[in-house]
């Protein structure tokens, strides 16, 4: 009989699939696609517009690379990636393909990216510690937490692989203390999104 039973127990990704579509896993994934979609193309339209009627996107690239020392590029890339990502990725990876070295420009993007999040991770952590600031953050990202809670290291892997802001996803897991290593393992797929889209971009250029 307790055989029978254990033939009869579903599969573990099959359980998974379930707790993900009543949790609303997937809805979520979808909205966030399509919030995410409208910048993206807009972003992509306003890079048009500039290369087509106000300079050559290949001279642009150039004059930052020319008048503007590396450090202070990858400095400005670490902050927006450290501080909800306000600077689309796309734009440092662009330039990174017309340094000297494109990979290892992009590497060096990718290493930036994954420790800005860590560092997103700890503010987290540190203002979970701090009853004003974390009452504040509860109430503004209140969303995103309860997310985290639910969903976990798939929320992390979501926000570190798809355009939506990594460093949001980070911060919420400091807040509830998701374990720090398994934190650092899902985030390292944020160095596969940058070679992926490093790839990409670096074919059209």
């Amino acid at each position: 009989m307790k055989n029978s039973q254990k033939n009869r127990k579903k599969p573990r990704w099959r359980l998974l699939h379930q707790y993900y579509s009543y949790t609303g896993f997937y809805s979520f994934l979808g909205r966030s696609l399509l919030k995410a979609t409208p910048p993206i193309l807009i972003f992509i339209a306003a890079l048009l517009a500039v290369h087509f009627f106000v300079m050559d996107i290949y001279t642009m690239l150039d004059y930052v690379t020319e008048n503007f020392p590396d450090y202070a590029v990858f400095a400005v890339f670490f902050a927006s990636e450290s501080i909800l990502g306000l600077i689309p990725p796309e734009i440092f990876i662009a330039w990174s393909g017309q340094s000297m070295s494109p990979w290892l420009y992009l590497s060096f993007l990718a290493i930036l990216s994954y420790a800005g999040g860590v560092l997103s991770y700890f503010f987290g952590r540190g203002v979970a510690s701090i009853p004003s600031v974390f009452v504040y953050l509860e109430v503004k990202m209140a969303k995103h937490i309860k997310n985290m809670r639910k969903w976990g290291g798939l929320l992390i892997i979501v926000g570190a692989l798809l355009p939506l802001p990594f460093a949001i996803s980070s911060i919420a897991a400091g807040i509830i203390k998701f374990p720090f290593g398994s934190y650092l393992l899902f985030g390292l797929l944020r160095l596969v999104r940058f070679g992926i889209y490093g790839f990409m971009i670096f074919e059209a250029l």
